[in-house]
Parts: structure tokens; sequence; C-alpha cells
């Protein structure tokens, strides 16, 4: 057993990080698969050099080393009881590119979609695509041999090799490239590492007897998609092994390995013209899977672009999903099925729609489909987002019952594919089991996915059963247990099966040539692991019992709801992905400030501490530390995973058991202290910015605190609210919400809600309620949240209906009545149906601009371009589309929104000194540059007060709430 100490001296030798500390070692014991297993350590190498010694390290030491990027793998590729080697972090770079060969080489935690905004000015893009492009990276594709939507049109990563920069494990770097027969022979003499290599493959697959076992027993050579062990069946079409092709390329071997025969650092790939851009797609939706899969076979022989397969569980998942909910306008009626067929034309968009014409009417001479819509332009992005999602809105599924990915990558020829869906059918009905289809059906893979309990013991045994009988089904179409997931834990113990014992003995005497002291990704593809041990959960384990002051029974508890979390990693997108998740996690690029990173760690202590209070552990206050509430979590992630509601939960737990510190209690009673401040608003401004207050707060010295108004909205509202009383009021009454923010800081943003809402005809009321307890949830002072949610309940359910709405202008202050009151009221009957009735100001505005209470002859024509910054809780909670609706209203107005991502203030995170940095790294990301990059003359719109102050400290430049723009705009 390795001793701190000698990690220690690992870890003073790199140039990189070494991390062995329990938080890292938990967040890395699992990836998007099924399994647990817990590192030694983490290393993030720097160079090429950091992996020579890790390798060297591992095999004097006698441990595996398990390579690992964007750990987005299904088969339990990336975790092992080793060294876990993230590259993810530092070998980003894309060193070289050659326009004329259409080539590139690259580091290999490069992300696909990264690589093809590279590409995309040159006419050219990497043409694999998965549903994790956003963050999946090279590296990994290269590992998987990946494939994607595209494949059926521009093949598989495989496809694209041309060259391989490896470290062999001892150490010595090697390049794997296309080769002479005459070179590859030249390589097998010598006594090098390398020399062993050429010199084992070229005697065991010139033995004959090798050569017709393989061609006997790996798959149909027919199915392009397929990760069967290692690809020594491709190596045979060489002219060295009686094929027919002129050269060789072990760096195909490689491709698809999991890395257990080299570990890659360099990539070189051929790249390929980018797709037709006149683009027409058919939706045809079906009343049975198995129609929809016969479809297929007819619709395959339009020369298609894509050809996906999506069921109605997932599309189920899809309106109960913030994001994806909007990407549903598609569906007519309600399928069983539906099949996105993409037709795409070089000429012209005439010769598209006549593809798709084509098709159509082959579909309906064959009976096939219900309905069959063609979508045009953006539309098509919104279904293929849709579709990307699938995975991840799978971990949606409330309770324990999952779609286990066990069975989910078979791949049959083609023609196969109905047949073997029906008996497939059949088998799952024998089971009880209704299973879930989707994705690739025009490469002949459809992502197959039962239902299980793996908490249970018969769960567990379904597991198994099902794994086993698919197994010998997929045998009998000679098709491929894996088409592009890999093998991993899930599938390897199957290979001696599917491939039979013969070429079995010989992929291990491959790995052996490899990896003589078995250092590698051990337990993957040969020698692997049990698929039904190292699991995440234990079957027929007693489920803790963990009391919450939040209501998680939506999810059936806390611990359920971080499980919800299934490791996809689409919180590791960077800014070029648009969309706001994470932020923190774009300013580190660390997983630990990854969404995937607390749930997990969440779910590990909720559910192995020992301790009463499993909440009370330093290494979950490490990992929430960094996360800003920022809710996008909430809708962007596919599994609804809404690691805010998590983090306060946790905060007001730890803080039970460890005390609320001095600076978190001025924060969380903020209000109630300038009660007190605003009656002497100017020395309260004095005092709280002087140097020394600030360094005693724990505020960061760059940072002005803001200023407390000369007067509150509550007292401009009584004194001034008579003047009001003489107008008509023709359209109605509303209740405004007096919140905090607005009350002490932004009084003149509510004076003009005020004023705008009474001049176009309504009545505005501002009752004697409570704040809106932003402040408190925020620190974790959740008892004190509560409270304020149950007076606000009662003062608001008896006076808000549909007709005389509450609305608000601070987004944070006024969506806890739809977000977190529910969770913490006690009447929750009353609190659901109060939300019904509450909007942001902006979401009323567009509401009332529809049924045409407010129109543009309210508003001058005087010319005004403005472009919107959209608060987080908004974008997550609400919509910015309102805030543009509501400022497009004045004729001459030109609007855009901004895609910005998160500012990075988050409320009091911005001003705590040791955040300051992380906070204006947040806003560098995407949100500062742009709004530099706008002209002076712009109008900057920002709902949110942080987000006002946080321009401000960034840029110097003043934006304003939504509400002064469309004021100043008034006839």
């Amino acid at each position: 057993m390795l001793t701190s100490l000698e990690l220690q001296q690992l870890s003073q030798s790199l140039e990189g990080t070494l991390l062995y500390d329990e938080l890292h070692k938990t967040i890395y014991a699992t990836d998007a698969s099924a399994y647990r297993i817990m590192p030694l350590a983490v290393a993030i190498p720097k160079s090429e050099e950091d992996i020579v010694k890790i390798i060297r390290f591992a095999a004097k030491n006698k441990i595996s080393i398990t390579p690992r990027t964007a750990g987005t793998s299904l088969a339990g590729q990336t975790v092992g009881n080793g060294i876990i080697v993230d590259v993810s972090k530092h070998f980003t770079k894309i060193i070289a590119f050659d326009p004329i060969k259409k080539t590139v080489t690259v580091q290999p935690g490069v992300i696909r979609d990264e690589l093809n905004l590279f590409l995309k000015p040159h006419g050219l893009f990497f043409g694999p695509n998965t549903s994790t492009s956003n963050r999946c990276m090279i590296g990994g594709m290269v590992g998987n041999n990946s494939s994607g939507t595209t494949s059926i049109r521009y093949g598989v990563t495989r496809d694209k090799i041309v060259e391989l920069k490896a470290v062999l494990s001892d150490g010595s770097a090697t390049v794997f490239k296309d080769m002479t027969s005459e070179e590859f022979i030249e390589k097998t003499k010598g006594n090098t590492l390398e020399n062993t290599i050429y010199k084992t493959i070229y005697e065991e697959l010139s033995n004959t007897e090798n050569q017709r076992e393989i061609i006997k027993e790996f798959p149909k050579p027919e199915i392009h998609r397929r990760n069967t062990g290692y690809a020594i069946d491709l190596l045979l079409k060489s002219e060295l092994f009686s094929g027919t092709e002129k050269t060789i390329n072990l760096g195909k071997l490689l491709c698809g390995s999991e890395g257990t025969l080299a570990f890659t650092t360099e990539i070189t790939l051929k790249v390929d013209d980018l797709p037709p851009t006149n683009n027409v797609m058919v939706v045809a939706h079906f009343h049975t899977i198995q129609e929809s899969l016969e479809a297929v076979v007819t619709a395959m022989k339009h020369h298609l672009y894509t050809c996906e397969l999506m069921d109605d569980t997932i599309l189920n998942c899809t309106k109960t999903n913030r994001e994806q909910a909007k990407n549903r306008f598609f569906i007519q009626g309600d399928p069983k099925a539906v099949i996105m067929l993409e037709v795409a034309s070089h000429h012209s968009m005439d010769d598209a729609e006549s593809q798709a014409n084509a098709l159509i009417a082959d579909l309906e001479q064959h009976n096939f489909g219900y309905a069959l819509p063609k979508i045009y332009g953006s539309d098509i992005d919104k279904i293929n987002e849709l579709r990307k999602a699938g995975l991840g809105l799978l971990g949606s599924i409330v309770g324990d019952n999952k779609a286990a990915d066990s069975i989910e990558d078979t791949a049959v020829e083609l023609s196969d594919l109905p047949n073997y869906i029906a008996e497939f059918s059949a088998m799952m009905q024998r089971h009880g089991q209704s299973a879930i289809y989707y994705a690739h059906a025009g490469a002949g893979e459809i992502h197959l996915r039962p239902v299980l309990n793996l908490k249970t013991k018969e769960g567990l045994h379904q597991f198994r059963n099902i794994a086993t009988e698919v197994a010998i089904l997929v045998k009998k179409y000679r098709g491929s247990l894996s088409g592009e997931h890999g093998d991993g834990i899930v599938r390897g113990e199957f290979l001696p099966f599917m491939i039979g014992d013969k070429n079995y003995e010989l992929l291990k005497r491959v790995k052996k040539a490899f990896d003589p002291n078995t250092i590698l990704n051990v337990g993957k593809i040969v020698n692997a692991s049990k698929m039904d041990e190292n699991l995440r959960v234990e079957a027929g384990r007693v489920e803790p019992d963990i009391k919450t002051i939040q209501d998680f029974s939506d999810s059936m508890g806390i611990l359920r709801a971080a499980e919800k979390c299934n490791g996809s990693g689409d919180c590791r997108k960077l800014p070029s992905a648009g969309g706001t998740l994470c932020p923190s996690y774009r300013a580190t690029r660390n997983e630990k400030d990854t969404t995937r990173a607390r749930a997990n760690a969440l779910r590990e202590y909720l559910t192995h501490s020992e301790k009463d209070n499993k909440f009370n552990h330093e290494e979950l206050y490490k990992v929430f530390e960094l996360c800003v509430s920022c809710k996008a979590c909430a809708s962007e992630c596919p599994s609804n995973v809404d690691v805010a509601a998590l983090k306060s939960e946790f905060l007001y737990q730890y803080q039970k058991a460890n005390g609320f510190t001095l600076r978190n209690k001025i924060f969380a009673f903020n209000s109630k202290i300038n009660n007190l401040g605003s009656i002497f608003p100017s020395l309260t401004n004095f005092m709280v910015n002087l140097p020394l207050v600030k360094k005693s707060m724990g505020i960061a010295p760059k940072r002005e605190v803001p200023l407390l108004a000369p007067t509150t909205f509550r007292k401009w509202y009584e004194k001034n609210k008579s003047k009001a009383q003489n107008n008509s009021f023709a359209n109605g009454k509303v209740y405004l919400f007096c919140d905090e923010f607005t009350n002490f800081y932004d009084v003149s943003v509510g004076v003009d809600a005020y004023e705008l809402l009474t001049r176009i005809g309504y009545e505005v009321i501002v009752v004697d309620h409570e704040e809106s307890g932003r402040a408190f949830i925020s620190k974790g002072f959740l008892e004190e949240a509560k409270a304020i949610a149950n007076i606000n309940v009662a003062v608001f359910s008896t006076i808000i209906t549909a007709d005389c709405p509450l609305i608000g202008i601070e987004p944070s202050a006024i969506l806890t009545f739809r977000d977190e009151y529910i969770r913490l009221a006690d009447d929750k009957e009353n609190a659901e149906k109060l939300a019904q009735n509450v909007f942001t100001i902006e979401e009323f505005f567009k509401k009332e601009i529809a049924i045409g209470k407010i129109h543009s002859d309210q508003f001058s024509d005087v010319e005004k371009t403005i472009k919107i910054h959209g608060h987080c809780h908004q974008k997550s909670l609400s919509t910015i589309e309102a805030t543009f609706a509501m400022l497009n209203l004045p004729k001459n107005s030109l609007v855009t929104i901004y895609n910005s991502g998160c500012c990075g203030m988050a409320g009091s995170f911005g001003y705590e000194k040791e955040h300051y940095d992380i906070s204006m790294q947040m806003g560098e990301d995407t949100l500062f540059p742009k709004i530099r990059a706008t002209d002076a003359t712009v109008a900057i719109a920002a709902a949110g007060t942080s987000c006002r102050h946080q321009i401000f400290d960034g840029t110097n430049r003043k934006a304003l709430h939504p509400v002064t723009i469309l004021k100043s705009c008034l006839k």
C-alpha cells in the first residue's frame, strides 16, 4: 500500500498537481456510469514529462493509472483504484493545423465543439458528434472510438485517426501512424517495448488460424459502429495479413482501447468539409417502437444526414425540464416514438425540400408514421438539443427506479434492426420490463435501457440477467455489444462470449505486449471487473433517514435529489457553448467546482457518513464554497439537479453543528440592519465603506459597499400613493412586492416601476409584508427564511389572484415565491397556488402586451439601442424573452440579448474578500468583454441589483433596470 509520503514525493516532482485528500478521491470515484471505485489519488499533469513520471511511478509501485478527460464515460472506463490522471485542465491546446491536407493536431483535453469553432472559419469540421459534444474531449473520443449522430455520413473517430503520439507503459514515447508493410516489419526488430508491440501484433495476426477465428467471431464488418475489445479485426485489412490495404496504423488499434494500451498525448485527425447549410428535418411520429424501426430501413435509402430516435419516456421527461420543455414544439399528439430524419443539400433549399418530400412520400407509401412534419432553420437545432439531452433527462426520473446503462450500446446491421428489437422487446416483457429506446437508429444502434432499482437485490439480479440475455441476442445477430460507449466495466466480462475464448486470449496477449506491468487502466476490456460489482449503490442497503428543513418530496428526499446527477457532465460546458452552467467551473476549470462534484460529494457523505449530522463534513463545505446559487443547474442540467437548493440545506445543517460566522449573520440579517441604518443613511454609508470596517467584515477592499438611499421606497410610497388616486386605472389593480433591495438601495427603480405602471393605467398597491428572505436562504439561515415564507404566503394568499397579481422588481427576491417558498412554507398548498400568480415585472408586461392592455402607442418613437444582460434566476426560473418583449415595446427600440452567462457577483459572494478574484473571473468569462465591446451610446439593461453593481465594478459602465429604461420612453 502506498504511503502518503510516497504520494507527497511524487507530488513534489510534478509540474502539475497530485491530489489525495478525501474530497478529490470522492468526486473522482464516479463518472457517468453506474460505478464507484475510490482511487488512491488524482493527478492533474501539466506536461508530457509529468505523465512519464506518473507512469514510471505506477510501474514501480504496481498500481493502475486511469486516463480521464471530461469523465462522461458510461461504461466505467474512467474510474479505477489507482491514480486517475485528469488531462482536461492543461492538455487543451490545438497544436497544429494544415488546411491543405485537412488535418489538425490537438492535445487530448480539447473539447470537440471548441475544435469545431476553430475549424469553422476554414470551412471544416471534425465529424463525430456525441450528445456530450460541448464538453467531451478528443482524448476521450479516441479512447471510446466515439460516433454520435453524424456517423451515418461522416464515420466514427477511428476513421479520422492520422497519428497518435503516446507514452508507453515503460515511460517511452512513440508515434503511431500509417506505415508500409516494410516499415512495420522494420519496427519488429530490436528490444524496446515498441519493438515488442510490433513483433507481437505481426506474429499474432500473421497466424492464419488466428485470422480465421477473428473473421468468424468478431461482429459483422458491415456494422461500422463497434467497440468490441481491441480492433484487431480491422488490422486484418492490411496486406501484411492477407488484406488489400497498403498501409497499417496501430493508432487505429489504440482508438477504442480505453487507455489500456498506451497514454495518448497528441492526436492528429482528418477533418471534413462543413456539412450543407440547406437542411430540412422530417420528424416522423409513430404509435409503436416496432413501426418506427421498420420505417428506418426505408428512410435510410434517402441519404440522410441524421436518423435519430426518441421514445415516449424521454419525451415525457422533457415536459418537466425547464430548458427542454420549450424544445417540444414539434410534437403532435402522443407518439410512442419519433424519428428525426434530416436531409441536406449543398446546392439549394429547393433541392433539400425536394429530398424531404421524396422521403415523406416513401414513408407514406409504406404507411409509416401518423404525422410527418417538416422542420426548418434554427428549429432543427432546438430538436437536436432535445435529442442530445436524452441521457441526462433520464436522470430526472424520480425515485430509485432508474434507466440502467447495462445494455444501452448494442449495434446490429441495419437490416437486422427490426427483428433484433422485436426479440429484445419480447425478452423485456418476459422480465416485466418496459425499456427506454433512443438514439442512433440509422446506424443500427439503439440505446436500450431497462428501468431498474439497483438498490434492491432483485434489481441487481435483473441487471445481470438482462445484460446476459442481451449479449446472447446480440451474438445471435453477430452484432456488437458496444457500438460507441465502450466495453469498460459494464460489458468487459462478456467479451470472451462475444468474440470467443481464443480471440479473448489473443486480446490478453496484445495487452501484455503493450502493458507488461499491467498498469494501464486495469480491469477494462481484458480481465474486466464483474459488471455487478463496484456499483454506486449497494443492493439491499438501508436507506439513511435524512431530516431536512426544506421539503424535497418532489425528489423523494434530499439524497435522491442528489442521486439524480448521473454524471453526464453538462456542468462542464464552456462559455462558448452558451448558457450559464456552471460559473465556478468555467472560472477555475476544476472538477471540484462542477455541479456534478457537488451532487456526488453530497450523495457520498449522506450515504456513507457515520456522523449523526451527515452534513457535518468540511469536505462538503469545500465543494459547495464556490457555488454561487445561480440556479442554472436547475434548468440547464437535463436531470434538474438543483444544487442551489442542496447548498442552502447543507449550509443550514453544517452551521447548526459549527456555528454561524459574524459575517454571515451580517449579510443574512442585512435587511434588519438596514432598518436601523436607514434612520441616518449618510452616516451609515460613511461608516460601512471605511477600510477598517470593510476589513473587519471580510469585504474585499476593491468593493464599494452599496449605499443606502436617502429614503426607503416604503416611505416614498406612503408619501406619494395618494397622488395617483385620481387616475382612472383602466387596466386594473396589481400588488407590487417591496423587496429589501428596492426598499433600501434601489429606491429610484421602485419609484420608476410605480410611476410607469400608474401612468399606463394600473393601480399599484404595496402592502405590509416581510422581506423576501433571499439573504437568509443564500447564507443557510433557513429557520429565519421559513418564518418569512410562512408570513408572506399568509399575507398574499388571500389577496393575490389571476386578475390581481403580485409583481416584483428584483428577480432573486420575487422568484423566491415560485421556488424556495414551495420548499419552505408550511402551507404548501397555498404557496403553490400563490406562485401561479406571482411574476417578475418583465413577465407581467409581456403578458399584458399579449392581451393588448399595454401597447406601443403609450411610448415615444425615439430611437434607442438596448442590450440585455439576464439575471441568473430569470434565466433559470423565468425567461429573458419577457425582458426583450417589454423593452421592444417602443417602436424604434432596437433590443438584443447578451449571451452573457453569470455576472459572478451572486449577492454577497462577490463582496467577500476570498471570493473577489473568482467573482471577477466569472464576469470576465463572458459578460465583461461583451459590455466593453458595446458602444457607449447603447443602454445596458440588467434587472438584478447585484448584476448592475458587478457590471460597474468590472467595466465602469452603468447598467439600468429595464423598468427605468422603459419609463424613460413614456410619452
